[in-house]
């Protein structure tokens, strides 16, 4: 894709959404990178029902630490892969206590040496709580990059590099939450919504979708 091509892309979706926000509820660092770890693979409105419960009745590491992988698994248990992410949870949790007083670090490798953080976890972190402006690539960015021509690539490491490369600067801040919206609601994995599509004539998709 062009750069002023991109250039009018993001600016369409800025007009659309000026300020974008996750769709997770949280009300601290360490609440919002739970419910990121509970994320993988499953929907946001799925994680929010299982941590509202959980958020208001253990809203601290120390309270969360408390609960054991037991008890965190029966608020979860309708997240899927829930054992392996109660267990990831307490882990991390344990660790962030030990090393960093329960405070979330402001460092991505100190991020990604924690159980159930990746690159992606990481980078979301890095964004919404320190104002970083990395962009993290989901199944939605990632399908939406490869669709629409803005960033190409065979794993989704290929396309953060690339988006990095493409995005504007005054938009990068911005610009995966943009994309993760546009992607879940819009531009979906089996009929993309073409015909309600801000960015349709930029878009280089050849099968677009008439209704």
């Amino acid at each position: 894709m062009q750069p002023q091509k991109v250039h009018d892309l993001f600016s369409r979706l800025q007009a659309a959404d000026p300020a974008p926000e996750t769709e997770l509820r949280y009300g601290s660092p360490y609440q919002l990178l739970v419910a990121v770890i509970l994320s993988a693979q499953a929907t946001d409105k799925g994680v929010n029902r299982a941590t509202g419960p959980l958020f208001k009745d253990a809203p601290t590491p120390e309270a969360i630490l408390a609960l054991g992988e037991e008890r965190l698994a029966d608020y979860i248990q309708t997240i899927g892969l829930y054992r392996t992410k109660a267990k990831n949870v307490i882990a991390m949790t344990r660790l962030l206590l030990e090393h960093h007083g329960g405070e979330v670090p402001h460092d991505r490798a100190a991020l990604e040496a924690l159980p159930g953080v990746g690159r992606k976890t990481a980078n979301v972190i890095l964004n919404i709580v320190f104002g970083e402006p990395t962009i993290a690539v989901d199944t939605h960015i990632f399908r939406l990059a490869n669709r629409t021509g803005l960033a190409p690539g065979k794993d989704v490491v290929a396309v953060e590099r690339k988006l990095l490369k493409v995005v504007p600067a005054e938009f990068r801040q911005h610009a995966h939450h943009w994309l993760i919206l546009h992607g879940r609601y819009v531009c979906k994995a089996r009929k993309p919504d073409c015909p309600r599509c801000t960015i349709r004539d930029l878009c280089g998709h050849r099968d677009k979708t008439e209704s």
